[in-house]
């Protein structure tokens, strides 16, 4: 087999690449935010205010068809425990022939715990770990454990501020599975967001945007192709702070060879992400519920619940 003699770049070595640009990414935006911030025209010039800090705890449940790996809107943490299942199932020790093996339907929880800091309205960083427990019809649920950290930021590269060009947001996060073997695996999640606002609060606009996301399998006899959605949405929030927003978009994924499971074929299918958030005045998240159908290429399906907890807000 091919794959056996296949050179990679150690995992290690790509992880800290990947730590070293969101950390260098990270800095020059803040950096720059004084610069950005000069942009704002609401007429305050007082001091620096201390940073919203908060857990940011997301409780997910993602329902997954059998011979699919799941990619979709975010939930690295999730789809990373759904893949190291499916890979766990191929990595077999006992002798069996080349494809033989169809990866089975699977169920997962998993809860997110970032803490995040809203440095300022442009910029926020965020880092934490979670744990999840999974599905299957023959074993049952798993025990619940840490099964990844992440880390990364979210920034608006562009302020709209009331004129024609939208805002351009940049939210890359790494999410690295735990613990280390060889059916481990490192995302890398790229989300680039255009956002047009109709009116000067940005209650009501319009989205557009493109996500790219590469796993990286600790294995050399396991590869997983990049995957890339391309959306448009919307949203809209209620003079009482109830916020909805909706995303519509095409997901392309290249396919995978999993071991010594029967290869996941690419697709290129549809996806639907509903979000509904109560916001305070302050556009801080009280509470929102995320619903998302994916094509893979049958019908997955995930929820996920936000109920940040503050320690600090503005």
């Amino acid at each position: 087999m091919q794959l056996a003699t296949k050179v990679r770049t150690p995992r290690s070595a790509l992880l800290f690449r990947g730590l070293s640009k969101v950390a260098l990414a990270a800095v020059c935006i803040g950096c720059c935010e004084p610069a950005l911030a000069a942009d704002d025209d609401d007429g305050s010039a007082g001091g620096p205010k201390t940073p919203t800090i908060y857990l940011d705890m997301r409780t997910s449940y993602a329902a997954v068809p059998a011979g699919s790996l799941p990619i979709g809107f975010g939930g690295t943490a999730l789809f990373t425990a759904l893949q190291s299942l499916a890979l766990s199932r191929g990595n077999t020790t006992f002798p069996t022939p080349p494809n033989s093996l169809t990866l089975p339907s699977g169920q997962a929880v998993a809860i997110d715990f970032p803490l995040t800091v809203d440095v300022t309205d442009k910029v926020s960083l965020y880092a934490g770990v979670s744990g999840t427990t999974t599905f299957e019809s023959m074993q049952g649920w798993s025990s619940f454990d840490i099964t990844s950290w992440n880390i990364g930021f979210q920034a608006d590269l562009y302020s709209q501020n009331g004129g024609s060009i939208p805002t351009i947001t940049w939210q890359p996060t790494i999410t690295e599975s735990v613990p280390y073997g060889p059916t481990a695996t490192t995302t890398f999640n790229n989300v680039l967001e255009f956002d047009y606002a109709f009116d000067k609060d940005e209650t009501r606009g319009l989205l557009a945007g493109v996500q790219d996301t590469r796993v990286v399998v600790a294995t050399a006899l396991a590869n997983i192709h990049p995957n890339i959605i391309g959306y448009v949405g919307g949203y809209y929030q209620w003079p009482d702070n109830w916020k909805f927003t909706s995303r519509v978009g095409v997901q392309s994924f290249g396919g995978a060879q999993l071991l010594s499971l029967t290869p996941i074929q690419p697709f290129t299918q549809p996806i639907v992400r509903l979000d509904l958030d109560r916001m305070d005045d302050n556009d801080n998240r009280l509470f929102g519920v995320t619903a998302q159908i994916m094509w893979v290429p049958k019908p997955a399906y995930q929820l996920t619940l936000r109920t940040p907890l503050y320690f600090v807000r503005n």
